[in-house]
C-alpha cells in the first residue's frame, strides 16, 4: 500500500453497467471538416499531402529540398508544430508559401486546424499543398484532415521496427519515405529487415528511398506526387 496513489483506500462498491449510445463516431465532427477541406483543395486545384512522422526524422528537411525542386513552384505547406514558427521559416526561406499552426499541447493536428490555416495561406499559382503534421507516430493517424494522400516518414536512424510498433500510421499510408538513406551505413540500419516489416504492415503503399540532406532518391518521390491522385 503505497498510501499516494488511492490503492489503501477502502473498496467502493462496484457501480452499475450503463450502455451509452453514440449513434455517431466519435470523431464524426473532425470527419465533416476533413471532407469540407478536401472539397476546397479540390477546388483550388491542389494536391494535397497529409506527412506524418516522429520527431527529427527530416520532415522539414523533405519539404525543402521539395520547395526546391517541385516542377511549379511554390509549393505550399502547413506546418504543425507544439509551439515556435521556426519550421514555417525555414520553408519560406526555401521557396514554399508556408504557414505556421501552433498546437500548445496538441498533439496532433485536426481538421478545423488545417482549415484556420488554409483560410491564411495565398494559394495562387500554388498546384501542391503539404500538410506537415506534428511529430508523433501515434494521434495524428487517426485525424483525416482532407488530404488526397497520406507519406509515413520513417528515417533510417529510427530503426527498422517502427512499422510493427506504430501499424496504424504505416496502415494507413499511400506511401512510405524512408529518410537520410545517406546515414543508414554508418547507424547500422538493416535495410532488408525495414523493408521486409513494411512489406508486412503497409504492403499497399509505395516505397521511397531517399537523402533529404543530398537530394538523391527525391526524383522518384516528385515523380509519385506529380503524378494524378488516385
Amino acid at each position: 500500500m503505497c498510501g499516494q496513489c488511492g490503492c489503501d483506500e477502502p473498496q467502493a462498491a462496484p457501480l452499475p453497467r450503463r450502455r451509452l449510445e453514440l449513434h455517431q463516431p466519435l470523431l464524426s465532427r473532425n470527419d465533416n471538416q476533413a471532407a469540407r477541406n478536401r472539397d476546397h483543395f479540390t477546388r483550388h486545384g491542389l494536391r494535397t499531402i497529409n506527412l506524418l512522422s516522429a520527431p527529427g526524422s527530416g520532415k522539414t528537411a523533405l519539404l525543402e529540398q521539395l520547395a526546391r525542386h517541385w516542377p511549379r513552384p511554390p509549393i505550399g505547406v502547413i506546418v504543425g508544430d507544439l509551439a515556435t514558427d521556426n519550421d514555417a521559416r525555414r520553408l519560406q526561406l526555401a521557396g514554399a508559401r508556408a504557414v505556421q499552426i501552433r498546437t500548445g499541447d496538441l498533439c496532433h493536428l485536426d481538421s478545423a486546424l488545417v482549415d484556420q490555416a488554409f483560410s491564411q495561406l495565398d494559394c495562387s499559382g500554388i498546384d501542391l499543398l503539404v500538410i506537415e503534421n506534428v511529430g508523433n507516430l501515434v494521434c495524428p493517424a487517426a485525424f483525416d484532415l482532407g488530404e488526397q494522400r497520406r507519406i509515413a516518414l520513417l528515417s533510417v536512424t529510427e530503426g527498422e521496427d517502427k512499422p510493427l510498433k506504430y501499424p496504424a500510421l504505416f496502415k494507413s499510408a499511400d506511401a512510405v519515405v524512408i529518410n537520410k538513406a545517406d546515414l543508414a551505413e554508418a547507424v547500422g540500419f538493416d535495410r532488408r529487415s525495414a523493408i521486409a516489416n513494411l512489406n508486412a504492415i503497409a504492403p499497399q503503399a509505395a516505397l521511397f528511398e531517399l537523402s533529404a540532406r543530398t537530394g538523391e532518391g527525391l526524383d522518384a518521390l516528385i515523380h509519385w506526387l506529380d503524378a494524378k491522385p488516385a
